[in-house]
């Protein structure tokens, strides 16, 4: 594993454990949107991100953390894959809070309920791995070949579809299109990671033909002084 994907992982483990002995502490940092909006428990919107609700729970949201998390981080490096990990994570989080205060019966509903999981940010590694890796191939559901992109708007299109139809299942689907949509803005905005391989590759062409031209005389306008 690399180091953040590993540091992630491990900080998971921990925290289950944690509330396995002391199911209390899911109360102060599980996300539950009324803690956040009336006692200001802003701190809910990062934490849940550690918290599971059970063993399978957790085993798959490290699975596909390992799954997409490494190759990710090998490309963009590990500052710039927390940084994704957790703008679109808190983002996830974000989305649950203010769904639950539109005037909908459904969403409504949701203000009072904790949500736990990994669940935004791996969506958002999802959608990352759509982007950068496109046509890899994954096996959904362990046996149909998918290419990434496709993959990608069937889990999004599963989660709209649960998110208008289906209430009280356990799933926060409103986090799992959270993190979709954030991963999404992120990536395309101008703050995104970047190929930090290329970049560097680029900084370097760059200063051999300033010193190029500093040694010749050429200006960059190809004349000779």
């Amino acid at each position: 594993m690399t180091p953040a994907v590993r540091a992630i992982v491990y900080t998971n483990v921990a925290v289950f454990v944690l509330t396995a002995l002391a199911p209390r502490v899911v109360d102060w940092v599980g996300l539950v949107p009324a803690d956040v909006v009336e006692r200001l428990r802003v701190w809910q919107i990062a934490t849940y991100l550690f918290v599971h609700g059970g063993l399978f729970h957790i085993l798959f949201n490290m699975l596909a953390l390992w799954m997409f998390g490494v190759d990710l981080e090998r490309r963009w490096g590990t500052p710039a894959f927390a940084r994704y990990y957790f703008v679109t994570g808190i983002g996830a989080g974000v989305c649950v809070v203010l769904v639950s205060l539109l005037p909908l019966a459904g969403a409504r509903a949701s203000y009072a309920i904790p949500t736990i999981g990994a669940s935004g940010a791996i969506y958002a590694l999802i959608m990352a791995w759509a982007i950068v890796f496109p046509d890899r191939e994954i096996l959904f559901m362990f046996l149909f070949p998918l290419r990434t992109r496709v993959f990608a708007l069937l889990v999004g299109a599963i989660a709209f579809y649960s998110a208008l139809g289906a209430s009280g299942t356990g799933v926060s689907n409103i986090a799992h299109l959270g993190g979709l949509a954030i991963g999404y803005l992120y990536l395309r905005g101008p703050r995104g990671p970047r190929d930090l391989r290329l970049e560097l590759q680029y900084r370097m062409t760059k200063w051999r033909m300033e010193r190029l031209r500093r040694r010749f005389g050429v200006h960059q306008g190809g004349r000779v002084h």
